[in-house]
């Protein structure tokens, strides 16, 4: 996601030192999430037996890592306002999104309007950051809060049998592998297919050709996802489909 969002600032033409600045933004909000769910999942982590996880198999203290969270958070707000209010307001948006989903949302319905709201968001932020904070065309929002969605049920569908254990029931669990995996592709076609014929400069071998390459990867997603699925394939190639539409964006955008 820092990555990303650094591409996506360079594309954008930020000055460097608000490109290094939106990445540490990125970067410890992105923390601070990933560690809160560590740390609100302790248990939950320890109960299906998930030793990959220093917390739940004792390697790291659980409060050290709400401590190391809530720091990451403290930092995320305090980089995002340097920023000005509308970046901030997109990138906490993002923030505030991870954390409800880890606090509360990945066992609901709504499970995957978190990823739509934050992954929709993020694409924003580089853009308000400019002098004179101008919006982003509507298809850069767009593209970003679809992958999201896709990569949020890439990254739920091996994990579907722990958290029936476990009592999650978001989105994709509710849904179930099967038709999880169709949501997936559609959602990582569309983006690309937005991605390919939205852009008022595109031409018609540019439109054909990211939206027939955006197809097959979400093919090869979804074969993944069937084929292994409690293997971590399918989300790996949602973050190539992410990474190869963001390139596009720049090349679309700048």
């Amino acid at each position: 996601m820092t990555l990303v969002a650094v591409l996506l600032a360079v594309g954008a033409g930020l000055p460097a030192e608000r490109i290094a600045l939106l990445g540490a933004a990125v970067l410890t909000g992105q923390l601070s999430i990933g560690w809160s769910n560590d740390w609100i999942d302790a248990a939950r982590d320890r109960a299906v037996g998930r030793l990959d996880k220093p917390v739940a198999n004792g390697t790291v203290p659980r409060t050290v890592v709400a401590v190391a969270a809530s720091t990451a958070l403290v930092a995320t707000i305090v980089l995002s306002s340097l920023l000005g209010w509308a970046a901030a307001a997109a990138l906490l948006i993002g923030v505030a999104a991870g954390w409800a989903y880890n606090l509360r949302l990945k066992a609901t319905i709504w499970s995957g309007a978190t990823y739509l709201i934050a992954f929709g968001a993020l694409p924003v932020a580089p853009y308000v950051a400019m002098p004179g904070q101008p919006w982003p065309p509507w298809w850069i929002p767009v593209t970003g809060a679809l992958l999201g969605f896709g990569a949020h049920f890439a990254n739920v569908l091996p994990d579907l049998q722990a958290d029936a254990e476990t009592g999650v029931r978001g989105l994709p669990q509710r849904l179930g592998p099967r038709i999880g995996v169709i949501v997936m592709a559609l959602a990582l076609t569309a983006a690309s297919v937005v991605l390919g014929t939205a852009p008022a400069t595109t031409s018609a071998e540019f439109a054909l050709s990211v939206s027939a390459i955006g197809v097959l990867l979400a093919v090869a997603a979804t074969v993944a996802a069937i084929r292994t699925p409690r293997s971590p394939a399918a989300f790996r190639l949602t973050i190539m489909i992410a990474i190869f539409d963001v390139v596009l964006l720049i090349t679309n955008a700048s």
